[in-house]
Parts: structure tokens; sequence; C-alpha cells
């Protein structure tokens, strides 16, 4: 890697999240900048050991200014991508407008590309940004159509949270050998983003399917009205069988990930937000039909 640009009163590091006044130094810096506290990582395992964040600190030992990148293994049109997500791009006010964000794009895509990541995605509010590195921006979707006639099993699922050891572990378990929820866009092996949003969303309920061996991850916004946000197991089950087992009677149906091994007619519509999904890499790679990465998944 090239040498990085010198600032006389900062001090450029790397890998330092095992490092504690490290770790709590980047949890200050996203605080100050986006109000989100990473706190919650240490009950749930930790930072991603696949890690690479690149940053400045100050005499004080304050990380002014800081960007990282994770392996986030992608099937993108039924081929699986050695893709890598980008996250914790965050520069402190007072030090905005020295070429610290630049410098620290550019330290970051040459480690992406040494490391031979195919593609690398993210999700930004200021797409304008990352453009001249080759991201392009892509609209997502979600998925809507009436809801299929219950399956024939019962409702035997039970809720699972995070915060339960026991529950915890089943989570990882099923995590651990999941298999991509679409075949159009999903991650193939990403544990920890799944636990974490598990975490954050507080209106998300998950539940296990024991005969399925699933994790459900959905909401119910209205009693007619079901959203469907995730589904964790080696083998998707059928929306039909998601809906007895979880004991609903929905009218309409919203997923939100690309729903073509749910056996279920559907429409895209376009999802509203501040932050959009944007990609780099080779224009074979690039998605080719309407999807949404799971709000499981999002980073």
């Amino acid at each position: 890697m090239s040498a990085p640009l010198a600032f006389p009163d900062l001090t450029f590091l790397q890998d330092y999240f095992d490092d504690p006044a490290g770790w709590k130094a980047i949890g200050d810096l996203l605080k100050t900048v986006f109000g989100v506290d990473i706190g919650p990582l240490d009950a749930l395992g930790g930072h991603d050991r696949s890690n690479m964040p690149s940053a400045y600190f100050d005499a004080e030992g304050r990380c002014v200014a800081n960007f990282a990148a994770f392996s986030m293994p992608l099937v993108i049109d039924g081929r699986r991508v050695r893709a890598a997500a980008w996250q914790s791009g965050a520069v402190l006010p007072e030090f905005r407008g020295r070429g610290l964000f630049r410098e620290l794009i550019r330290i970051t895509l040459e480690r992406c590309e040494q490391a031979g990541f195919e593609a690398i995605v993210l999700y930004t509010d200021k797409p304008a940004l990352y453009e001249p590195y080759g991201f392009v921006t892509f609209r997502e979707q979600s998925f809507t159509g009436p809801a299929p006639a219950p399956g024939n099993a019962f409702a035997t699922a039970r809720r699972l949270s995070v915060e339960n050891p026991v529950d915890l572990a089943l989570l990882r378990e099923t995590l651990a050998r999941r298999t991509p929820v679409s075949n159009r866009i999903a991650v193939c092996d990403q544990s920890l983003m799944f636990l974490l949003n598990a975490y954050l969303l507080e209106d998300v309920t998950l539940s296990w399917l024991e005969a399925e061996q699933a994790v459900i991850a959905w909401r119910q916004p209205q009693a007619d009205r079901f959203e469907l946000l995730d589904i964790v197991a080696a083998d998707i089950p059928a929306l039909d069988t998601i809906i007895a087992g979880l004991g609903l009677a929905p009218t309409i149906v919203t997923v939100q990930f690309p729903p073509d091994r749910l056996g279920w007619e559907e429409t895209a519509s376009a999802v509203d937000g501040d932050l959009v999904f944007m990609m780099r890499g080779p224009q074979a790679l690039m998605p080719q039909a309407p999807f949404r990465l799971s709000p499981m998944a999002e980073f």
C-alpha cells in the first residue's frame, strides 16, 4: 500500500479495533457524527474480525477520521461474489475540509483491491461523494402482494431475543449454516450485522420455526399486514409455511428482499429512505433485476 498522507498534528493507524482505547475512540466518533452506539457489539461477540479500519488520531487519542471495510460475501444473480462492504466513514466536524475523508477512501479502496475483493458495496445519503470512485447507485425495491393461503403447519413459532444467551447461541448456530435468502442478491455469510440489527431495530420480531429449523425476522404493522425482513435457514421455507407457523392471517404481504425462493407472486415498488445502495465492480456483477438487500443485512 502506498504511504498515507501525513498530517503534522495527527497519527495514522490501521486495524486498531482490538485495542480497547482505539475501540472506545471509534465508538465515540460514530456516536458524535451519526448518533450510533456500537456498544451492543461487545455483548454480541465484538467487532467483525474481517474489518479493515484506517484512521487518523489526534494527540489526545481521539479518532478524528475513520473509514473501514469488512468482508460481506454475496450471491448476485446466482453467482457467489467475494464482496467487501464499506462503513464507519466519519470525520469530526472541526477536522473537515482537510482532505482526511478523501485520503481514507483512497487507502480503503487500495486495501480492498489488494485483498482481491471483486466488488464493494455501501449505503450512503451522499452518493455524490462516491461516484468519482466508480460507485453506481441502485434503487432498491420492496415486494408486495396478496397473502397466500396458510399452509398446513400449526402455529408453533417461539420468539427469540438476542439478549437471551440460549437464543443467541441458537441464532449464531443457524446463521453459520444459512443459505442465501435470494438468488438475485443476498448475503452468504455476515452474521454480526444480522445480530446487531436485531438488537437495534426495536420493532422487529425474531421467531424460531422448529420444524423448518428457520429464524424468521418480521413485522406486523397492522393486523391484516405482514412484513417479512429475512429468513435464516439451511433450506428456505415457502411463504405459506412461514405464515402458518407464525399463526398469522394477513391479507397483504410485503417482503423486504427478492422473494424468488418463496413460491409467491408479487409486485415490486421503490423503497423510500434517506440511504441509497451503491456498488463498485465489473458491469457483469451488477444486479440485473429488482432487488433489496435484507434490512437485517444493512450496515
